[in-house]
């Protein structure tokens, strides 16, 4: 069964809108665990947009499933990580401006220096996942420069309609043989909601899913609780 990791950045996000201590990350992410989501994710970026250090390292004592550091490959955020230690670091791309990560990492031409990045955090017993694009080539990459896992950018097929979400999905599963074939571990994420996720959940060697936006639009109506068990529910 493919599972569900839950991000918690926007929690964080609501927080630093009024620059005061609610609503706190830590909280959602406790209740994101007692209503059943098997890990928690949580994007430090460069800027300090949304989670900022303290969660990281308050996710660390507290996550009792698995805490998933989402950062960019900088020697600030490798010291970070060294230090913290979460299970998993999935190394993504972050440009100043954007609202959101808006594509995979260029794997194949930055090879020599995340290779660096990925030694020193396997060294410490992290395991590290890189966030790419759908194409066979990023996940030779991955696999040339020794990451365990792969994150899938879901993205283009969650903006799809129509005969390009078949070939979306198509690509999906054609990148996830690929990286099995290759022994690596296979995740995804970005844009996925309650319409979408089951297609993708269904896709073989599919192992997680790490969601945010969607869960937390839904939890501030519902609740985080049932939020977290409707989309565990599509998985």
């Amino acid at each position: 069964m493919t599972t569900l990791g839950v991000n918690i950045d926007h929690i964080a996000t609501l927080r630093q809108a009024r620059g005061g201590r609610e609503p706190d990350p830590i909280h959602a992410a406790v209740m994101a665990e007692l209503a059943g989501a098997d890990g928690i994710t949580a994007h430090l970026r460069e800027d300090r947009r949304h989670i900022q250090d303290r969660d990281i390292y308050i996710l660390k004592q507290t996550v009792s499933t698995s805490l998933n550091l989402e950062m960019a490959s900088t020697a600030e955020m490798v010291k970070i990580a060294v230090d913290v230690l979460p299970h998993m670091v999935t190394l993504v791309p972050e440009n100043r401006e954007e609202l959101t990560t808006e594509g995979g990492l260029a794997v194949r031409e930055r090879e020599k220096d995340l290779a660096k990045t990925v030694e020193t955090l396997l060294n410490n017993n992290i395991l590290v996942s890189l966030f790419i694009n759908p194409e066979i080539n990023d996940i030779k990459s991955a696999r040339r420069i020794g990451a365990t896992h792969v994150e899938l950018h879901t993205g283009y097929y969650s903006n799809a309609k129509g005969s390009a979400l078949v070939d979306e999905l198509d690509r999906l599963r054609d990148c996830a043989k690929a990286a099995h074939t290759l022994g690596l571990h296979i995740n995804a994420g970005h844009g996925l909601n309650y319409l979408n996720v089951s297609a993708v959940a269904e896709i073989p060697y599919m192992e997680e899913l790490n969601i945010g936006h969607s869960i937390i639009a839904r939890a501030a109506l519902t609740g985080m609780e049932i939020a977290v068990r409707d989309m565990k529910a599509l998985l």
